[in-house]
Formats: C-alpha cells, sequence, structure tokens
C-alpha cells in the first residue's frame, strides 16, 4: 500500500443515475458506498469530499434571480444533504462514518474541526467533509484541495466519468489523447482543466500530486488508493 490518507473528490452527479443527472440515485449510492467501505478495510484511512452539482449549482442557474452568494451557499447546503446520504449508505453496510461540515448544522453533522478529524481518522472512521470549505466564491475542487492539506492527506484522487486528462475533451473528439502523467507546470501550459484554479494552486504550491480517474470502472478505486497506475497523475 502506498498511501495511507487519501482524499477522494467525488462530483455531486456522481451520486445520481448514470453520474449526469438530478437527485441521488439509491443503486449508484449503493455502489458508491460498497466501492468506498472496501478501500476503508483495507486500512486507508479516507477522507471524501462530495460536491453538490446534482441538487444545486450556480452556474447552471444563472437565470434563477438569485445573486451568487445566497445561490453558493444553496450548493453547500447539498452538499450535506450529499454527505448525509452517502454517511447513512456507509453506515448500513456497518462503517463508522461521520460527516463534518463546514457549515454548522448540528442536528445532522458535527462542525468541521480539524483536530477531532484527524482523531476519527485515527480510528479508521471515514470521514465526509461537507459545506464546501464554508464561503461562497470557492468549489468543492477548492474544498478538497484545502481538506487534503489540512488533514495531512498523501494524495487527492479525483473521481470522474473518463479514463484521466486528455488533451481535448475525449466525448467531442475521437483523436483525443490521454495523459498518463503530468507535471503541474506542463497542466498549466497545456491548458488542461485538472481542477479549478484555486485548487489547482493550492496543490501545487504544497506539492500535493492529484490523480484523475475513472470511477464508473470497476476497481478503479481501489486500484488508485493502492497507488496503481490508473487515470492520469499529476506532480511535481
Amino acid at each position: 500500500m502506498t498511501y495511507k490518507r487519501i482524499m477522494l473528490k467525488l462530483s455531486g452527479e456522481a451520486l445520481s443515475k448514470d453520474g449526469m443527472g438530478q437527485g441521488i440515485s439509491q443503486p449508484t449510492l449503493h455502489k458508491i458506498a460498497q466501492d468506498i467501505a472496501a478501500v476503508s478495510k483495507k486500512g486507508v484511512q479516507m477522507v471524501i469530499v462530495v460536491g453538490g452539482g446534482n441538487i444545486w449549482r450556480y452556474r447552471d442557474t444563472t437565470d434563477s434571480g438569485i445573486e451568487r452568494t445566497a445561490s453558493d451557499t444553496m450548493g453547500m447546503l447539498a452538499t450535506i444533504m450529499n454527505g448525509v446520504a452517502l454517511q447513512a449508505a456507509l453506515e448500513s453496510m456497518g462503517m463508522f462514518c461521520r460527516v463534518a461540515s463546514a457549515i454548522q448544522v448540528p442536528q445532522v453533522a458535527e462542525p468541521y474541526i480539524r483536530r477531532r478529524v484527524i482523531r476519527h481518522l485515527e480510528k479508521n472512521r471515514i470521514v465526509i467533509c461537507a459545506g464546501g470549505t464554508g464561503n461562497p466564491f470557492f468549489t468543492t475542487d477548492s474544498a478538497a484541495a484545502l481538506r487534503a492539506l489540512e488533514l495531512n492527506c498523501d494524495i487527492v484522487l479525483k473521481a470522474t466519468n473518463v479514463d484521466g486528462i486528455y488533451d481535448k475533451d475525449p466525448n467531442k473528439h475521437t483523436d483525443a489523447v490521454l495523459y498518463k502523467e503530468l507535471t503541474y507546470d506542463e497542466a498549466l501550459q497545456k491548458h488542461l482543466n485538472v481542477m479549478d484554479q484555486s485548487a489547482f494552486s493550492l496543490c501545487q504550491d504544497q506539492d500535493l500530486p492529484i490523480r484523475v480517474f475513472n470511477f464508473n470502472i470497476e476497481g478503479s478505486l481501489m486500484k488508485a488508493a493502492m497507488g496503481e497506475d490508473v487515470g492520469t497523475l499529476v506532480h511535481g
């Protein structure tokens, strides 16, 4: 095993049917929880950040008339809903899991306190960090990078629906080329959208590696968590 502690970044859409829709699909949620539980049982300490795009996302609702700060707050609340759903699925499998939220909602999640979260991880509890960073104008990519650094994670595993990072969109271009490995500088020079710029800069500044992989391929999370060569690795 290469990694002791990992950050898994999931999109909110990953919880929906076929990974592309709205809401939460129970079979999809159950499958994701199974994959996460299998990795945790190997002794890997797991931190998870899940987005809220399956419920609410500012860029998809700009015509709603809701101003940006309020809209981003709604998105952060959506991540808490997803986090609680994932927690329930994991606990139904006998796993110990905590939701730590940057927004205080003590009835459903404990507040994000770094030392407390680290203690949970040391006890091999899965921790879902919800509520984004607690601030508007920051994506859940930024939340994942920030929490990964705060909690001393060894790597950020970014789950996607493609096999890694390509030179162009593989869903639109059949001749798209997959990169197996990139430096931070190469990713910047080639204008590859690995993460949003704030998140990417955090990882680059602190030399935190990022592995982008296809979460829909059976066993891919386990392979990524074990340090196997899946998807694309971005490093210093």
